[in-house]
């Protein structure tokens, strides 16, 4: 609660001089019959009008002093705030093909870190528009561009590996995060592309795919996952004498094309970003994030409303009571 009028609260001082002179009053009051012994007197107890007679002083200070809260007009405001934002509608786009599978990104592989690094990632958005497209020798969308995060953290976090995780279509997967950002009325425009591997399928190649987004005002940052050279990936293995399936982890060398990467950021004047381990790929999706920014403007509407009327109407029957009782139980006889 607040006052429309705080220097009518400067009133409560007028309870010096009202407590000062009934003070003053009561010391000075004598008895109108003198007797010559007091002492049956003593013995007597007070009466009930006696022992409250200073009832109508407290009366006409509480009387007075909701009638000094009414004056300073006590308000309630509530406070609007309307958003505006120019806003930025951002495309995941993740690599799911079998190289994910790579147990270089300890103790996960690369595809449950990436999964993560993303969630982290959204976690920091606040007004922008997001989708996720994953890819492998086929892309395809898994969320379209919503404000709904959890929704979106749900459809991340059930990413996996599919029939069409042999291959890697980068050319495809920009494809279809270009259609997803194709209609979009937002101030920027992001594809955020990560991948293991090279472009091995697909009808588009990646920098046709890259060329046409540019025209379409779009910034494409890559970010390229997975250490150098050979690394551990399980694959499943049948046993030629039982016939079982079982698991097994073998080396094979990491094809990552850092070249077509990096040509496809310089494209669109995105960047190309390299990470050989969890928090190298943290720390480039904490980049990214800072480089792409929302811009929020807010402006605060505040409506009050009155609440003078009840402290109003309470001290006005405060006082009537006061005076009331004044000339009445209490009454001072001259």
């Amino acid at each position: 609660m607040t006052f429309r009028n705080p220097e009518f609260l400067f009133m409560f001082l007028l309870w010096i001089p009202i407590i000062w002179v009934y003070i003053l009053r009561e010391r000075k009051s004598r008895a109108a019959v003198r007797f010559s012994d007091l002492g049956v007197l003593k013995k007597l107890k007070p009466s009930l009008a006696a022992r409250t007679r200073h009832i109508v002083l407290v009366l006409r200070l509480l009387g007075s002093g909701l009638l000094i809260i009414a004056l300073a007009r006590p308000q309630e405001g509530r406070t609007d705030e309307e958003v505006s934002t120019e806003g930025i509608d951002i495309v995941l786009v993740l690599d799911i093909s079998e190289s994910m599978r790579a147990l270089d990104f300890k103790p996960e592989n690369r595809l449950e870190v990436a999964k993560q690094t993303l969630i982290d990632f959204i976690r920091k958005r606040t007004h922008d528009r997001i989708s996720l497209v994953v890819f492998g020798s086929r892309s395809y969308t898994k969320c379209p561009l919503t404000l709904d995060y959890d929704v979106l953290h749900q459809f991340i976090a059930d990413v996996t590996f599919t029939e069409y995780s042999s291959r890697t279509a980068i050319g495809t997967a920009i494809a279809t995060a270009a259609n997803r950002l194709k209609d979009s009325t937002a101030k920027s425009k992001v594809i955020i592309l990560l991948t293991d591997g090279a472009n091995n399928a697909g009808e588009i190649p990646p920098l046709t795919a890259a060329k046409a987004a540019s025209k379409l005002e779009m910034k494409i940052y890559t970010v390229g996952v997975g250490k150098k050279g050979q690394v551990p990936i399980p694959v499943q293995m049948q046993n030629p004498f039982t016939g079982k399936i079982v698991n097994q982890v073998q080396m094979m060398e990491s094809d990552l094309d850092e070249e077509l990467l990096e040509q496809i950021a310089s494209e669109t004047n995105g960047q190309f970003f390299r990470a050989n381990n969890p928090e190298k790929l943290k720390e480039i999706y904490d980049t990214i994030d800072k480089l792409e920014k929302t811009e929020i403007k807010t402006t605060v509407y505040t409506s009050y409303e009155e609440k003078f009327y009840p402290w109003l109407w309470a001290g006005f029957i405060v006082l009537m009571l006061e005076l009331i009782l004044r000339h009445t139980r209490f009454r001072r006889i001259p």
